[in-house]
């Protein structure tokens, strides 16, 4: 199914959920909402996902798309392990300072829906990549406990994606990258020759609570 401008109905549905969904909350925003902005019926909506639900999990499943791709390409600027576990925290801020942060979306809708739900279980599956990315690289990097280190990695990032949107401050990834920096050290995986990651490759800049930073929105 494909509009005249070229872009399928499924496109312009999951554009539409994404904006709204991630901004608004995706118990908030109702599916006549979603097929207004897309500009189709809601019978047409039901025919291409079959329910809202579905249309949830494609939006979160676009999003998660999206981040690891980032992710996987921010990393291989980086040129040790030691240098792209403190990366993924460097990426992060790149998140945060972008227009439009809202927080984490699997966070968010995961807190909107029923225990136990499918939206719960995605929210755990990215959660899940997240902790094998931070365990699988402090393997790379010769951790004695790749899974304990992963374990605190996995702390600070949540804790900033938390405190940077509370705060409206993307700065704070680079206070979770130098906590990450002490939990490396005290691991035994400290700086080697021609290892740059005591210098951050971004620097962000703090705003105030009374000055909303825009941070990041995954198109």
């Amino acid at each position: 199914m494909r509009s005249t401008s070229g872009s399928t109905v499924r496109e312009r549905l999951l554009a539409a959920a994404d904006e709204l969904f991630y901004s608004e909350g995706v118990q908030t925003v109702g599916v006549e909402r979603v097929v207004k902005r897309a500009g189709v019926s809601k019978k047409t909506l039901y025919l291409v996902f079959g329910s809202k639900e579905a249309l949830v999990l494609a939006y979160l499943q676009a999003r998660r798309d999206a981040i690891e791709d980032r992710v996987a390409r921010g990393l291989a600027r980086f040129g040790t392990p030691r240098e792209r576990l403190l990366g993924v925290f460097e990426i992060q801020g790149e998140f945060f300072a972008a227009p439009g942060y809202h927080g984490c979306p699997f966070l968010a809708a995961s807190a909107e829906t029923p225990h136990d739900s499918a939206v719960e279980r995605a929210h755990a599956d990215y959660r899940a990549w997240v902790r094998a990315l931070f365990t699988g690289l402090a393997a790379e990097a010769g951790a004695a406990d790749p899974g304990a280190v992963g374990g605190e990695l996995h702390l600070l990032y949540d804790a900033a994606g938390v405190a940077a949107k509370a705060d409206r401050d993307p700065s704070v990834a680079m206070v979770a990258r130098a906590a990450a920096t002490a939990v490396l050290d005290q691991a035994g995986l400290r700086m080697q020759k021609g290892d740059t990651s005591r210098r951050p490759a971004v620097v962000l800049k703090a705003h105030s609570a009374t000055e909303p930073a825009e941070v990041a929105r995954r198109r």
